[in-house]
């Protein structure tokens, strides 16, 4: 079950890494104001792996259709059907794009949320989030953007890339490593 609208985050870019791909792209946006002048939530998860095919797509928000290959044993699939529906009682939407042919491959998800609707999970641990879809095996680099923007205060913006992380801190899965990942991100998050 989803918790927080991380939890959704981690479960789409978890998909992305495990499709093959060379790049997944986080891009994150929060603002004060959004569509309808109300505070929202938004966020992209793009790859560069296998796509999907017209059938697959037309059966990706199909809870009870599944590959089977990720999880032999499962008859339904949930990732995308959960953020459907989280973000229409949210008061936000979504939008999913697939590519499977010829030189053209990859997905993007896109999902966003009003943070004023009763019904919006919290948005949760974004840094430890980032830090867990790093981690993630398969995909050769991951790129994170995040964007606050509020009217009235300082907003922020930074874009983290793996292998850039991987350059200074070496194996991101060392004990020293994670501690001193997990501090970095933490302090683009909190603004410091």
């Amino acid at each position: 079950m989803h918790f927080t609208l991380a939890d959704l985050i981690t479960d789409i870019a978890q998909n992305a890494a495990e499709a093959g791909s060379s790049l997944v792209e986080l891009e994150i946006t929060e603002t004060d104001k959004g569509a309808g002048g109300r505070p929202e939530f938004r966020f992209v998860v793009k790859d560069n792996g296998r796509g999907m095919s017209e059938e697959e797509l037309a059966h990706a928000t199909d809870p009870f259709v599944t590959d089977r290959v990720k999880h032999p044993g499962r008859k339904i699939g949930l990732g995308i059907p959960f953020l459907i529906h989280t973000a229409g009682q949210s008061g936000g939407g979504w939008d999913l794009k697939s590519e499977n042919k010829g030189e053209l491959h990859g997905t993007t998800v896109t999902a966003w949320f009003d943070l004023n609707n009763v019904d919006t999970p919290p948005v949760g641990d974004l840094s430890g989030m980032f830090r867990t879809i790093f981690l993630f095996e398969g995909p050769g680099d991951v790129r994170i953007r995040r964007s606050l923007i509020k009217e009235n205060r300082a907003g922020r913006e930074y874009e983290v890339r793996k292998s850039d992380l991987a350059k200074t801190l070496g194996e991101l899965e060392d004990a020293q490593s994670l501690i001193l990942l997990d501090q970095y991100l933490r302090s683009l998050e909190e603004g410091d």
